[in-house]
């Protein structure tokens, strides 16, 4: 006789709310730049190493961003020894390997993931966790993990200049004092739990919890909770057999609507102990690139943005200053004009030139005055049309728009 097949409940329109508001609210924590709860950050340890079947660790060590808890964990690792790294004006406080015991990580993090994979497929099927999944991610996975990977880069140039050393292209390949410090240190992150940029895959499972409660019952709700609660209060945190490293979360957080890193004015992501990343559109731009540029790019003008070598940071100058300004101040003359708009090309040293159309709203504002915007095109573009015509993924000769909007 053959068995029956099995029947998975489907996700209903109640169950992607619960998941949207579960997902809303891990967003919350992801962002938070406020003080860790350190009490409730070390019930949410000890917990953790319960649910995994480990004893509770001895010692919690804090540490003001994660580049100062990664540098401990080279000493952690055995891979250096403190007086080592103060002699690279690396200061740091860690117990010697010895004393701290292997790397739990996986035990705490990677098994507590797999227990609640488990249940969540016995309950739902493959393409029902799958669903779920999909709907969280699509909010929370991309946000987090390049938040945590440029954090990885941070660290990496951080510990690299330490000593006023770079990794610029004129230095690629070179071996320099804390080259294999850095290099160690960027591999530390890798046996860290993110805390509260693990909220996506935390969040999916609670959300998935408040759709079937009787997923509470299941052997991996303990070990979520636990970690679930680390993530609620503080940063990226390294579990070893006897200690734990933990990073206190940001105390700045700037992004924008894409949820990239960014900032004109001063750090996109800072921790109490002076670490920082400095973004534009969520790329990378030197500490006084934008403390020196003011608000609304006033400290800028049409020489200093020719005169900058880099060409990323040019084209990041041309978007702070405003094309329509350069291309007033440089003279420029439009290349095209038709009714879709003008096209102006900017040529620039050492790089493709940038060729934008200038489009009007054909809808007023609320005050009456009408829109100007800035469409990029490749370099090749001949007509405002073409161009216009290239942001739809049409030809010039299929653009006609029936009416503009």
């Amino acid at each position: 006789m053959t068995a029956a097949p099995t029947v998975f409940p489907q996700l209903t329109l109640a169950h992607r709310a619960s998941l949207a508001e579960s997902a809303d609210a891990w967003a919350e924590v992801a962002a938070a730049a406020r003080p860790a709860d350190r009490d409730a950050a070390e019930r949410g340890i000890r917990d953790a190493y319960r649910a995994a079947g480990l004893a509770e660790p001895g010692k919690i060590l804090w540490y003001d961003s994660p580049l100062a808890a990664a540098v401990a964990a080279t000493v952690v690792s055995g891979a250096f020894k403190p007086q080592e790294l103060a002699a690279l004006r690396l200061p740091v406080r860690a117990p010697m390997a010895s004393r701290a015991g292997a790397s739990v990580r996986d035990r705490i993090r990677s098994a507590s993931w797999e227990r609640a994979r488990t249940d969540a497929v016995a309950l739902l099927g493959h393409t029902g966790w799958a669903q779920a999944w999909g709907e969280i991610a699509e909010r929370l996975w991309d946000p987090t993990t390049s938040l945590s990977a440029r954090i990885r880069d941070g660290i990496e140039e951080a510990v690299l200049s330490a000593t006023g050393t770079d990794r610029g292209p004129a230095r690629r390949g070179t071996v320099t004092p804390t080259a294999p410090v850095a290099r160690e240190a960027r591999a530390a992150t890798l046996d860290a739990l993110g805390g509260q940029h693990d909220a996506a895959w935390l969040a999916a499972f609670d959300g998935l919890r408040r759709c079937f409660p009787r997923l509470d019952d299941s052997p991996s709700a303990a070990a979520l909770d636990a970690v679930a609660e680390v993530a609620r209060s503080a940063g990226w945190w390294w579990p070893y057999e006897n200690v734990v490293l933990v990073a206190e979360r940001p105390t700045v957080l700037h992004r924008d609507e894409s949820a990239r890193l960014h900032n004109g004015e001063g750090a996109a992501l800072a921790f109490p102990d002076g670490f920082a990343l400095h973004a534009w559109r969520g790329m990378p731009v030197p500490a006084d690139f934008v403390t020196t540029l003011g608000p609304a790019g006033g400290a800028l003008n049409a020489q200093r943005i020719r005169d900058e070598d880099n060409a990323e940071l040019r084209r990041v100058m041309l978007e702070i200053y405003g094309y329509d300004r350069y291309l007033a101040e440089v003279g420029a003359r439009p290349l095209h004009r038709d009714e879709t708009g003008v096209l102006w090309r900017i040529e620039l040293p050492g790089d493709e030139p940038i060729v934008m159309v200038e489009v009007l709203n054909s809808t007023p504002e609320p005050d009456g005055s009408v829109r100007v915007y800035w469409l990029r095109v490749p370099p090749t573009t001949r007509t405002a049309r073409a161009g216009v015509a290239w942001t739809f993924g049409l030809t010039e000769q299929e653009y006609r728009p029936a009416r503009e909007t």
